[in-house]
């Protein structure tokens, strides 16, 4: 089944692929690859391998049981576009996400550009929002990647933010999430990162949500941006 998540941005997490590896500084302290290692202790049969990129296709059908329209972040324990992941399992990824048509699907990569080459290839159904992790500046070309992509919602995760990111071109971007780390070894985020981009939003009139400021303990430190949240969504949702 569909599995209740406390991501703030989305409702329920769906794993038809798990485990990945690390590709940009972005992913030293994976949150997956822990909880995958504690799944991994508690005996679950789906990481019994732990981290180690695994393929799921009997998980392929969780969202056509689940009638309620919802949120479904697609992938938390892993990256859809990871290079091992073959092509025609991302189509019968999308497949299910065409057949479930009454969900938002929000699919997340670090893989962009494999996600543009891959992109003419696959079936981009109305209800898949598509976005991008960037975290620090030099990664600002994935968001040139994801704009060659016909996703109905093109969105970016700015998380963990691990810099500034100055002058970022939000053309064809639908949404941004700010967050910073959590966990052991959490690396700060100065708040000057994260008002700016709200800024660099606000004048560009972009949906902005700030997940969280992170830290080992981040329920302590909150979700709040200059005294208030911002929960901002794209339009219709």
């Amino acid at each position: 089944m569909l599995t209740n998540t406390k991501i703030n941005w989305t409702e329920k997490t769906w794993n038809p692929v798990t485990g990945c590896t690390k590709i940009s500084p972005g992913c030293l302290n994976c949150y997956a690859e822990r909880m995958a290692h504690r799944c991994h202790c508690m005996g679950l049969a789906k990481y019994k391998d732990g981290f180690k990129l695994a393929i799921h296709p009997d998980k392929l059908d969780e969202p056509l049981k689940t009638k309620k329209p919802t949120m479904i972040f697609v992938n938390s324990m892993s990256d859809l576009f990871h290079k091992d992941v073959p092509l025609e399992f991302i189509k019968d990824v999308f497949a299910v996400m065409g057949q479930a048509g009454q969900h938002t699907f929000q699919v997340l990569t670090k893989r962009a550009e494999r996600l543009a080459e891959l992109a003419p290839t696959l079936t981009w159904w109305p209800n898949i929002w598509m976005g991008v992790t960037v975290e620090r500046q030099e990664y600002l070309y994935r968001l040139d990647c994801l704009r060659t992509v016909p996703a109905a919602v093109r969105f970016t995760s700015f998380e963990p933010l691990l810099g500034p990111l100055h002058e970022i071109n939000l053309d064809g971007i639908g949404w941004v999430i700010v967050g910073g780390e959590s966990g052991p070894g959490a690396r700060p985020m100065e708040p000057a990162w994260a008002t700016d981009i709200r800024n660099q939003c606000l004048s560009k009139k972009v949906p902005f949500l700030f997940k969280q400021w992170g830290g080992v303990r981040k329920q302590k430190n909150g979700n709040l941006l200059d005294g208030r949240e911002w929960m901002e969504y794209p339009l219709g949702k």
